[in-house]
């Protein structure tokens, strides 16, 4: 009877503890949420009311450049963003990514706490990496696939344990869905499958023992070989020779046996007590390895065509991701937080008794890798680095005898829960402070007040007019119904998207970074009009020179507008 209240007290502290952990977590993602939209938030809206018109066209109607074909790789989330817009204006797309940026923050608590069995650790995992993630925090699909990613490893983790055939089909509806939210990153689904299917290969291989299984095999054939010349041959003298060789080679075949048998024996006492990696031949790998193949056709159940097979290839041989800030390598020494993250996994891997999966190590390794040659990836690193954190963790506390169930104990205490939610307030109120006079629409960074003169004090004829623009305000130009030379859908400008004569998205790189002259770029487009960041290099260069071609028809704190006076009429 006392036994039973004492584990009723247990539950109820579980109990309580995941409250307060939810409340405060959800506080602290809403918190790190930004007011203020970025460029790619605005073109989103007007596809998704392009898709809503007119359906997936696979063409662009937002440039005035002629004929590009367009992917619509994330078509689905523009829809329903548009949907948002629409129905709740620029309001109810800040408190949809206030709402994604809780789920995520609560996914990545729920799915290390069902994983590592550990409330504690999974809070404050979930704390951190939403810390890390907070840069990331904004009106994007990008938001969406981070919570399926969490949940993907969740259900692979939860298919390898029971082998359920529902946690196969969750996987294949994650496919789905992010083939159509955001197909820029549905390859990356599949990279998460491969650590798990690299441990169960290594396991197998080392299981195989495969000189000694060549061995057997040759032997055998021998052997066989042999028998049936013995059944053959009337010679007593070449029956004796038969026999003479059958009877070496069994007696090979039982040695090399003999020999198999104490390496497994010894392989088998080393996976009791292994130095640093733990390794697993998980049989349900091989039901996982059908899920991935018929998740990868899921990319079939799209209005895109091939563009989910295709989509990563053509983006990487061209040369956005080389002049795209967040496809740029990483530079360690720029980023504190990811050198912390480093020096806490290679401390506990060093210095304590913990041990690493296989497929952690796996995992762990990759996605180093891929962070390190592209730093927008740190974002995956740090959704499965804090599982494989939460794993460490749990294994050092058992190793130095550390019973952990006793943190939420101690937490739950009226001193612990008063700490916790002092703390985190705290951390809440220095990132939220910054934002309370914040705007939706930053008229510093986007031609708010330019747009306002463009499309209701100025007599340009947008119909025929040939903006140059630059690329990281196009989205809002085309999002006000200007027609733009180039915005933040950079793919759609580079000829492996658009095979074409002109090169649009290098040839504005080589413009605003003056490595050709700008009149040459705007004499080659008819450029009609020039809308460009005041302190432009391209602006400095117009004003420094007094150029007679141009002439100032609108000037602000932060933009500039001319009209090109030797552009020929359309």
């Amino acid at each position: 009877m006392e036994e039973t209240s004492i584990q009723k007290k247990k539950l109820s502290n579980s109990t309580k503890f995941t409250i307060l952990a939810v409340i405060l977590i959800a506080v602290f993602s809403f918190a790190l949420t930004p007011v203020t939209f970025q460029n790619d938030t605005y073109y989103t809206i007007k596809i998704g009311e392009h898709i809503q018109n007119y359906g997936v066209d696979m063409m662009d109607p937002f440039s005035w450049h002629e004929d590009l074909k367009y992917t619509y790789p994330h078509w689905l989330y523009d829809l329903i963003t548009y949907w948002i817009y629409s129905a709740f204006d620029m309001g109810g797309i800040y408190v949809t990514t206030c709402i994604l940026s809780c789920v995520l923050g609560i996914s990545i608590y729920i799915v290390n706490s069902k994983i590592n069995k550990n409330q504690v650790i999974a809070f404050f995992i979930a704390i951190g990496s939403m810390y890390l993630l907070r840069s990331y925090i904004t009106a994007r699909a990008q938001l969406v696939t981070f919570i399926l990613f969490i949940w993907t490893v969740f259900f692979i983790e939860k298919y390898l344990e029971t082998k359920k055939k529902r946690y196969g089909l969750f996987l294949v509806a994650i496919s789905l869905a992010i083939a159509n939210l955001h197909v820029a990153v549905w390859p990356f689904y599949f990279i998460l499958f491969l650590p798990y299917i690299g441990e169960y290969i290594i396991a197998n291989l080392g299981d195989f023992i495969l000189y000694h299984k060549i061995g057997i095999w040759s032997k055998n054939r021998k052997i066989a070989k042999y028998t049936k010349l013995l059944n053959n041959a009337k010679d007593e003298t070449l029956k004796q020779k038969y026999e003479n060789k059958i009877a070496k080679y069994k007696e090979y075949v039982d040695t090399i046996v003999e020999r198999v048998n104490k390496i497994k024996s010894k392989r088998e006492e080393a996976k009791k007590e292994p130095f640093k990696i733990l390794m697993e031949n998980n049989s349900a790998v091989k039901g996982l390895i059908i899920i991935m193949i018929i998740s990868a056709l899921m990319g079939l159940l799209t209005p895109l065509g091939d563009t989910p097979y295709t989509y990563l290839i053509k983006t990487m041989q061209g040369n956005t991701t080389q002049n795209i800030n967040e496809h740029l390598p990483m530079t360690l020494i720029n980023e504190s937080d990811v050198i912390c993250v480093f020096i806490i996994f290679l401390a506990i891997l060093i210095f304590t008794k913990a041990k690493i999966k296989l497929c952690d190590l796996f995992m762990l390794g990759g996605l180093t890798y891929l962070m390190f040659a592209s730093k927008r990836q740190v974002t995956v690193f740090v959704l499965m680095g804090g599982i494989i954190l939460g794993r460490l963790l749990i294994d050092m506390f058992k190793r130095y005898n550390t019973e952990t169930k006793n943190f939420v104990n101690v937490l739950i205490k009226p001193v612990g829960v008063f700490l916790t939610i002092l703390i985190v307030l705290a951390a809440s109120s220095y990132y939220a402070k910054p934002k309370l006079n914040a705007e939706y629409v930053d008229s510093e960074a986007y031609p708010v007040a330019a747009c306002d003169y463009i499309l209701n004090e100025s007599d340009i004829d947008l119909e025929n007019a040939r903006f140059y623009n630059e690329y990281n305000y196009g989205s809002y130009l085309l999002f006000r119904g200007i027609p733009v030379f180039i915005d933040s859908r950079a793919d759609l400008y580079t000829p492996e998207f658009n095979p074409r004569s002109e090169d649009i998205f290098t040839d504005f790189i080589n413009t605003s970074n003056i490595g050709v002259f700008y009149e040459d770029t705007f004499e080659k487009y008819n450029i009609t009009h020039v809308l460009c960041y005041k302190d432009s290099k391209v602006n400095m260069i117009i004003t420094e020179t007094n150029d007679p071609n141009y002439k100032q028809l609108y000037l602000d704190d932060n933009f500039v507008i001319y009209q090109r006076l030797n552009a020929k009429l359309q």
